[in-house]
């Protein structure tokens, strides 16, 4: 695909599979697709389709946070999901999405890490979300932020055995004490024009984008700008307007 023939399609109005500039592939989220982890989910953005689990352990809190549990975001894009990944240590790709994940839960404060602590200074609950991607056919960021949020709600505590550790064989109908569920939208600029969720051929033809977290109300709680193309005032307050409307779409998918 031709960035000429991209930018006069889009100039209509349409996307070369016939949807519109704001509008989202078929979105489906499977809880419970792993029996191994605390909580799970599946999520697909048309071909696009990512796996999150949420792993939780008893940890030693941080030493400037004695009172709070821990949290930890990873992403490993594998090999079988896409010819542009390698294996090995985590990329460039992954380290920014595993950070913007990350932020939108933290900032947002979606997780109460206070009621994670078990006993200040000594034992509190570590809350790590591992992400991987099962097929990756673009709008990579919303897909991960969706897949993690959607783990995190289907998470469960499991028990304490007598000499303090978690016991992974009983689980308890405990979930996390979650305040606010963060949505993750990214809205992307080619040449004037503003879409979300690419396809991997307009994804690769993007001038700049930025990803937002917002809460429930709207409010935006973290920001992420990629792409080297700079961003005016004017163009980010249409993205924000085109983050907050769609967010209302996709928590519905929660």
């Amino acid at each position: 695909m031709s960035r000429e023939h991209l930018l006069k399609a889009l100039g209509k109005g349409i996307r070369y599979d016939g949807r519109k500039l704001t509008e989202y592939r078929k979105i489906t989220v499977e809880y419970g697709a792993s029996e191994s982890a605390e909580g799970s989910a599946k999520v697909s953005f048309g071909d696009t389709e990512l796996i999150a689990g949420v792993k939780l352990g008893v940890e030693t809190p941080y030493s400037d946070t004695p009172d709070q549990g821990n949290l930890m975001v990873n992403v490993e894009l594998l090999p079988l999901s896409s010819p542009m990944y390698e294996p090995g240590p985590p990329g460039e790709e992954a380290i920014e999405l595993a950070r913007v994940v990350d932020r939108g839960i933290r900032e947002s404060k979606s997780i109460d890490t206070k009621n994670l602590c078990i006993t200040p200074g000594e034992k509190a609950w570590g809350v790590i979300i591992d992400i991987c991607s099962l097929n990756a056919a673009g709008g990579m960021f919303d897909a991960a932020g969706l897949a993690a949020i959607a783990a995190v709600k289907d998470a469960k505590f499991p028990a304490i055995d007598e000499h303090g550790a978690a016991d992974y064989n009983t689980k308890t109908d405990k979930g996390l004490p979650l305040t606010r569920l963060p949505i993750t939208i990214t809205v992307y600029m080619i040449g004037e024009h503003l879409l979300v969720d690419p396809l991997t051929e307009e994804e690769a033809n993007t001038d700049g984008r930025l990803t937002l977290a917002l809460v429930d109300d709207g409010a935006i709680c973290a920001l992420q700008k990629g792409g080297e193309a700079p961003l005016t005032i004017a163009t980010i307050g249409e993205m924000v307007k085109i983050a907050q409307e769609k967010s209302k779409e996709l928590r519905k998918h929660l």
